[in-house]
């Protein structure tokens, strides 16, 4: 194979960028990304070499960047260089040294192709090789389809514009191309350890597995391009399902049980819909236990909340405890809290009653500033319009048949220690209108635009 023209060839059938486009080589000095240079000088592309040193190998890394700043040299292209603190930054983080390296390295590469004035590429030398270990390691620690399809030639995910053109060929082919050039390039020892999962799968157990089955890679790779087709078909499938499946009401999302149960593969359904919102896909067996558990069971990720309501999921993010407590002066004509706004005005004459949930009429002789509005408390009781006997509000909810996120997001009106209003639901009848009312205050509730 010439693998400079199937290097043309793979750039232009999957449109990875153009012959003027400003192009940021990821060069480490290994033997991948030095053939990438050199293919790319070979093609004709104008490029810049970009190179990290982690400083986490001594003098080793230093004879790196100096090899590095001897290609860009020899190319007669642009160098840039950066040194991070890799271990304090993982240690302050948090972090494994690979993970630190990754998120230092990716954030300087973003940084400079947002920062260039035409339209601007970055391009790493993963290939063929890089796929196969990417998408058995998916396999293995478990993944759904997407994580079959493998490393993506274009992705603007872990930064923006990142392009992978050797994709298409494998370690062999760019070892072959470097030996015909009589290339050098700098061995990093680090990648005969097997400590790293990567490598063992790389030194280990794709070799073993090459000795039952030799042809190994370029099944893997024939697989890897079916996952594509198949994943296609698949996220059709979840989308038209999901659209005829999911309800959105207000901030929440309602799923009916009875028709999720009806449906094949209903956990891969579920799974499909949950991810976006943290959900992992070990937690797929719990959320679909709620579909046979009674009302008030939910599952939570770290931002939402799945709840089995009577026929229904429901999910919905998690709600911040609001503990906070707003005062609304007479004379006062409206009042902004959390995603809210409340408005409030003064009355000469009943007028025609008003039965909206959003809207309260309250005698305003019977009401003392300044009034508080807060979210309800266990312990709360009021007189529910039309009732002579205090009901405690956790018990009142439970009659108006309220989900658990609408009770977290209940508030009211409060004054001289007597709840007015439960916003949205009822008033208190110890404030209502009557026929001796003489000023009357309405107040209407509506989300903040």
């Amino acid at each position: 194979m010439n693998l400079l023209t199937a290097f043309r060839s793979y750039i232009s059938a999957e449109k990875l960028f153009g012959a003027d486009d400003a192009l940021f080589l990821a060069v480490s000095g290994g033997v991948d990304s030095v053939v990438l240079c050199h293919l790319c000088k070979e093609a004709g592309f104008n490029f810049s070499i970009l190179h990290c040193n982690f400083r986490l190998r001594g003098a080793d890394s230093d004879a790196d960047e100096a090899f590095v700043q001897q290609l860009a040299d020899q190319l007669k292209v642009p160098f840039l260089v950066k040194q991070f603190d890799t271990k304090s930054f993982a240690d302050i983080n948090k972090l494994s040294t690979q993970a630190a390296a990754r998120e230092l390295r990716y954030q300087w590469f973003n940084e400079i192709i947002v920062a260039a004035t035409k339209p601007a590429y970055l391009l790493t030398a993963h290939h063929a090789n890089d796929n196969i270990e990417t998408v058995m390691m998916n396999f293995f620690k478990g993944t759904g389809i997407t994580g079959l399809q493998g490393i993506s030639a274009v992705e603007n995910t872990v930064c923006r514009n990142l392009r992978r053109p050797l994709l298409f060929t494998t370690r062999q082919d760019i070892l072959q191309y470097a030996a015909q050039l009589q290339l050098t390039w700098r061995e990093d020892v680090s990648n005969d350890s097997n400590i790293y999962t990567r490598n063992y799968f790389r030194n280990e157990l794709i070799p073993g597995i090459q000795k039952v089955f030799p042809e190994v890679e370029n099944n893997l790779l024939d697989n890897i391009a079916r996952f594509r087709d198949v994943h296609i078909l698949y996220r059709q499938s979840i989308n038209e399902n999901l659209k005829k499946l999911v309800e959105q009401k207000g901030k929440e999302w309602h799923i009916p049980v009875l028709k999720l149960a009806s449906l094949p593969a209903a956990a891969t359904i579920l799974y499909e819909f949950l991810k976006d919102y943290g959900f992992s896909s070990a937690q797929t067996a719990e959320a679909m236990k709620l579909l046979n558990s009674e009302s008030g069971r939910y599952i939570s990720s770290a931002t939402h909340r799945l709840l089995r309501n009577r026929n229904w999921l429901i999910l919905s993010a998690l709600g911040v405890n609001d503990h906070s407590i707003y005062l609304l002066e007479q004379g006062q004509s409206s009042l902004a809290f959390q995603d809210q706004h409340l408005k409030m005005i003064e009355l000469n004459q009943l007028g025609e009653l008003t039965s909206a949930a959003h809207e309260a009429l309250i005698d305003a002789d019977l009401i003392s500033f300044p009034l508080i509005i807060r979210k309800w408390k266990q312990g709360d009781y009021f007189y529910p319009l039309g009732m002579d006997k205090k009901k405690k509000l956790s018990r009142f909810f439970i009659d108006q048949k309220l989900s658990l996120t609408q009770k977290e997001n209940t508030w009211l009106i409060e004054s001289d220690k007597k709840i007015v209003w439960v916003m949205g639901l009822r008033i208190d009848n110890r404030f209502r209108v009557t026929g001796s009312t003489k000023k009357i205050i309405k107040f209407s509730l509506s989300p903040s635009q």
